[in-house]
């Protein structure tokens, strides 16, 4: 149950849905920002940059934005969910591009602290062939998640344990976007 009352059935809008609906104010503005950095027009496919989301998130261990992203990343990634729990398992043997190994490992040290971001990291990113821009959008969807994952988590919001709900939710969010 919810640290507060939401105003909803937590079962039918479990996670960042119920506060959402709570405060649409404030779902405005952040669900626009999710729609421009996870499915706006980039040079990283949707799948990576929900991938980012997920692998933030699962870090921050925030069980219904891991579970969420984890299925939307699943949903638009050749390999799908195999993929990503490769990389929620170890990043350094999962079959991803090296630019792609080196945004998430620029995530994983935003997810710790921005301060964490190293000119080491940045350099490899580089190298792999990731442009300002990836590596901006790396680093704001990290931090981006950390705020999300804090939200749902401290307001105490249900979290399904069931992937078919992820899933669910997965097939709506590729379809419509982020915007309600």
């Amino acid at each position: 149950m919810a640290h507060i009352a939401l105003g909803v059935d937590e079962n039918q809008f479990p996670g960042i849905t119920g506060p959402m609906i709570y405060r649409p104010e404030t779902a405005k503005p952040l669900n626009e920002l999710a729609e421009v950095l996870l499915r706006g027009p980039h040079t990283l496919p949707p799948g990576e940059r929900e991938l980012i989301a997920a692998y933030v998130s699962g870090l921050n261990e925030c069980q219904f934005c891991c579970g969420s992203h984890s299925a939307f990343a699943a949903a638009q990634l050749e390999q799908g969910m195999s993929l990503v729990d490769q990389v929620r398992a170890d990043l350094d043997s999962a079959p991803v591009s090296p630019k792609l190994r080196a945004l998430l490992r620029i995530a994983g040290a935003v997810q710790v602290s921005g301060r964490d971001v190293t000119p080491e990291l940045i350099s490899a990113a580089r190298e792999a062939g990731s442009t300002d821009l990836e590596i901006h959008d790396a680093v704001l969807i990290a931090a981006a998640f950390c705020m999300f994952n804090r939200y749902v988590d401290g307001l105490g919001t249900l979290a399904p344990d069931d992937p078919q709900a992820y899933a669910y939710s997965a097939k709506n969010i590729v379809e419509h976007g982020y915007r309600v």
